[in-house]
């Protein structure tokens, strides 16, 4: 379709991390991301450049790119990012939110006028920051969860504001950063003694550069939508948004003991085109013209089916790996297509996939460079499921635990067969001596 050049970068796994220390499920949730949307794009026949930290350089050989560049340790990733974007027609850009991180190297793009297929800077600016987009569901009576900016006494958060939210609220509530992502430091408490045990004998929440904020927990299962929008700016359409799929969310945040997770999901969910419904009749008033592309809506589904909006993600996100193997089209095609040939694309999702990370222990005697040469080709082949082959950071943190991550996202027609094939993948695995944990 096209003979373009386009520059595809995601922060994790392209060096945005590459000095400092960071866990393989990270690297391998990010690579997950890249190589799927550059298949995507390759597929549509763009000519790809990309970036690829170097302690993963071995995984080039599964990418699709057309070129592959290296980002070392301790490079300065963002004067290669810059010469990357200046030889591109069209970029995508995947990164977190905070600390404006996404948000800066799109404004890269904007600057040297290249085409961003990727959200824009106003719809990154309202989205990264949670206290803005419970305002934004607020002022257009969308239902979302009581939240509040937490303020500082001195260099810490203010404890005595929490207690007495907590007793406003009366419910379980959640800590969490104001530009965070996913379910990283999402903290979760249901009782006092809890919160001031936290405060007392915890030092996570050590970021005083970072805002917090406190917001009501919603009772109920979690789950996301993946949009494509093509509102115009300022505009309201008839239609509103292109709703490609509903996803749930398997997290792991209701524990202030542990490291909150996101743990995968499946999608589409059950009952989705009522749900579908459901949420097209909530947003057809909404003027979302600032989320122009691909973006994502985490909400709550609660025990009467009501929603409870809870945030928006101004990004791609990993529940798209899942989502290309459940539609019949390619999504990034809606990014280029004109409005008169929607009609053409079924919105409605004909597959099923589970998609997933897996920790992973290896008792066999080969070593981590044999394992990259001869176990993982093997794999691939055997388990095309794979998206990220199992990978595990050396030279990073001596500490760090030796496990391997992997992330899969199955394709099959329902949720049984899905978990059919989960446990075949698993014995396919023992075969080569690796063992799931987790």
């Amino acid at each position: 379709m096209f003979s373009q050049k386009i520059f595809i970068f995601e922060f994790v796994s392209g060096g945005g991390f590459n000095q400092v220390e960071i866990p393989s499920s990270l690297f391998c949730e990010g690579y997950a991301m890249l190589r799927t949307i550059i298949e995507d794009f390759k597929n549509l026949g763009f000519h790809i450049t990309t970036l690829l930290d170097s302690r993963i350089k071995f995984l080039s050989l599964y990418m699709k790119a057309d070129i592959i560049k290296s980002v070392e340790l301790e490079e300065d990733y963002l004067q290669k990012y810059t010469t990357c974007v200046r030889n591109s027609d069209y970029c995508f850009v995947i990164a977190p939110e905070f600390s404006n991180v996404l948000y800066n190297l799109t404004k890269i793009v904007k600057k040297n006028n290249k085409k961003l297929l990727s959200i824009d800077l106003n719809g990154i600016k309202l989205g990264a920051s949670k206290l803005e987009t419970y305002r934004f569901f607020i002022e257009n009576e969308i239902n979302t969860p009581k939240s509040y900016s937490i303020p500082f006494n001195g260099n810490i958060l203010d404890l005595d504001f929490i207690l007495q939210k907590f007793d406003q609220i009366n419910s379980s509530i959640v800590i969490k950063p104001d530009d965070g992502v996913g379910s990283e430091l999402i903290f979760y408490f249901e009782k006092k003694d809890e919160i001031l045990h936290f405060f007392e004998s915890s030092n996570k929440i050590t970021n005083t550069n970072r805002k917090y904020i406190l917001q009501e927990y919603i009772e109920g299962d979690p789950m996301s939508v993946s949009i494509i929008n093509d509102q115009p700016l300022g505009k309201l359409v008839e239609n509103g948004p292109k709703i490609l799929s509903i996803n749930a969310q398997n997290l792991q945040i209701t524990d202030p003991t542990m490291d909150s997770a996101y743990l995968g999901g499946f999608t589409p969910v059950d009952q989705f085109e009522q749900l579908k419904a459901q949420i097209e009749n909530i947003l057809k008033g909404v003027d979302l013209s600032t989320f122009k592309g691909y973006f994502g809506i985490d909400f709550v589904k609660k025990v009467d089916n009501s929603l409870s909006f809870i945030e928006i993600n101004p990004r791609l996100t990993t529940s798209y790996v899942g989502i290309r193997n459940v539609l019949e089209f390619n999504p990034m095609d809606l990014l280029l297509t004109q409005k008169k040939k929607l009609q053409n694309f079924k919105m409605i999702p004909h597959k099923f996939s589970e998609f997933t990370q897996i920790k992973l222990k290896y008792d066999g005697e080969y070593t981590s460079g044999e394992i990259n040469k001869l176990i993982l080709p093997q794999l691939i082949n055997l388990i095309p499921e794979i998206i990220t082959p199992p990978i595990i950071m050396k030279g990073v943190d001596k500490n760090q635990e030796t496990s391997y991550s992997c992330f899969i996202a199955t394709k099959s027609n329902d949720i049984q067969s899905s978990r059919h094939r989960m446990s075949q993948i698993t014995q396919i695995f023992g075969k080569f001596d690796f063992r799931i944990i987790k």
